[in-house]
């Protein structure tokens, strides 16, 4: 069965436009705070400056990502052709066929996400980011409607939105940088927290996507089998192939488990070892950690020996899935420059520090540390600030401060929401986002409360 090929849709313009104009009227919004907060503080031209800025990293951030795509894209070529992938979302299915009723099972999109998933909750976001952007590649090649995302789309971005984390693996090193004695201790509050993001996410998803101002677009089908848009299939068909599931053979799957033996070695050594270094802490966040580190190289190797001992040839393979990353990543440029404008035009006038002072009072009162409030409000929009607003709350009230475990809770369970959604969509041309952006915030929101409450809780 060959994906990606459906029947061409003609959208009424009767359509709800409530979801499209969220978007628009966020954008707005926030360029116009920052006119008026500039306006009224003398801050024009660091308006300008912050736009400019936002501008030259979007653009940075794009081109940075050409790399890694190619290389993931690569691979994930190979893994699905070999069949690995399907393998992989075979374990899960149960799972998946709840989240994703409408994504047939062995659609490529369903290992995909399985991918990013696991990729997410090891703290391995130089491969999260490109298996995520290959799973809305392949959500698209099932949306009947290009333009719009799909029930499929918007639950996958709750998900990362809700950024499900086993080792919150940037807030534990800045702890551990500043001193802290023991900087593992935020795992476990982590875990409970973005456990809270995430089923927010999922239910804001599942009990909004019904509404007037969400619903899907309701469209006519037309009998034919072309692509509903350039977009909504990969431009090389054959990465949609049908792929190699028949087991390898007895000799073979020794000799990949020799494979996987030696890897899982490398992890012991990094375990028990203290001369190579081995993490400290209890039992299972070592675990985890040891894991983490062997599970890139493991890939690396893995992927393409299977697909080699699958009877693909595995260098033609991976440069075939490897033309995609250059496109992928620069068309993603003009929706980043959009928002990571707006943003920067916000931060230099001084839009969040306002924010800030006139939230505090309200947040102080209901028990929010009003010294989270700069990080609560950077972090949907921005990574780098909210990293910097997390350090510098870390060396002011010190690194085993609860104040500290908080930050490191919330940058953990939380997620750069805007700059999610500007990645993903815009990698497939998707201007409705329907009610992804109010799922994310409201992942947000109680990944935040969740953080102050945990931490209170458990280390106060």
């Amino acid at each position: 069965m060959s994906y990606g090929r459906h029947s061409r849709i003609v959208i009424p313009e009767t359509r709800s436009l409530g979801s499209h104009a969220m978007l628009n009227w966020i954008w707005l919004g926030i360029l116009t705070v920052a006119a008026l907060v500039a306006g009224v503080t003398g801050r024009l031209a660091g308006l300008t400056d912050g736009a400019l800025k936002g501008a030259e990293t979007s653009v940075t951030v794009a081109f940075g990502l050409i790399g890694v795509m190619t290389l993931w894209l690569g691979l994930m070529r190979l893994a699905e052709r070999s069949g690995m992938v399907q393998s992989v979302a075979s374990l899960l299915r149960p799972l998946l066929r709840r989240l994703f009723p409408e994504v047939p099972e062995s659609h490529p999109a369903m290992g995909s996400m399985v991918l990013n998933i696991a990729a997410n909750a090891l703290g391995l976001t130089n491969a999260a980011t490109p298996l995520g952007l290959r799973a809305m590649r392949d959500l698209q090649s099932l949306n009947r409607h290009p333009d719009t995302a799909s029930d499929a789309m918007c639950t996958f971005l709750a998900i990362n939105t809700g950024s499900v984390q086993l080792i919150p693996t940037t807030a534990i090193a800045i702890l551990a940088a500043n001193g802290s004695a023991n900087p593992t201790a935020i795992i476990g509050t982590t875990l409970l927290a973005t456990t809270c993001s995430s089923a927010t996410g999922l239910a804001v998803v599942r009990l909004t996507r019904g509404l007037r101002w969400f619903r899907a677009p309701e469209g006519t089908a037309n009998a034919t089998s072309e692509p509903a848009s350039t977009e909504a299939a990969p431009s090389d068909p054959t990465l949609l192939t049908a792929a190699n599931t028949e087991p390898l053979s007895a000799g073979r799957r020794i000799l990949f488990g020799l494979l996987v033996l030696v890897f899982a070695g490398f992890a012991a050594q990094i375990l028990f070892n203290p001369a190579a270094g081995s993490p400290k802490g209890p039992f299972l966040v070592r675990l985890i950690e040891a894991v983490s580190v062997v599970a890139l190289p493991f890939l690396f190797v893995a992927i393409p020996v299977y697909g080699t001992l699958k009877g693909l040839r595995a260098y033609e393979e991976f440069v075939e899935g490897a033309k995609e990353g250059f496109a992928t990543a620069t068309r993603i440029i003009p929706y980043l420059v959009a928002m990571l404008v707006a943003i920067g035009a916000l931060r230099g006038a001084g839009g969040i520090e306002w924010i800030t002072r006139t939230l505090e009072p309200l947040l102080r009162g209901v028990g929010y540390p009003a010294e989270l409030v700069p990080m609560t409000l950077l972090r949907p929009l921005t990574g780098s600030g909210t990293l910097a607003a997390f350090t510098d709350l870390v060396k002011s009230h010190g690194a085993d401060s609860l104040l500290a475990r908080m930050g490191g809770t919330l940058f953990g369970s939380t997620e750069t929401t805007f700059y999610v959604i500007a990645v993903y969509f815009g990698s497939v041309g998707i201007r409705r986002t329907r009610n992804a952006i109010l799922a994310g915030l409201s992942a947000d929101i109680a990944g935040s409360i969740a953080a102050v409450w945990v931490c209170r809780s458990i280390l106060g």
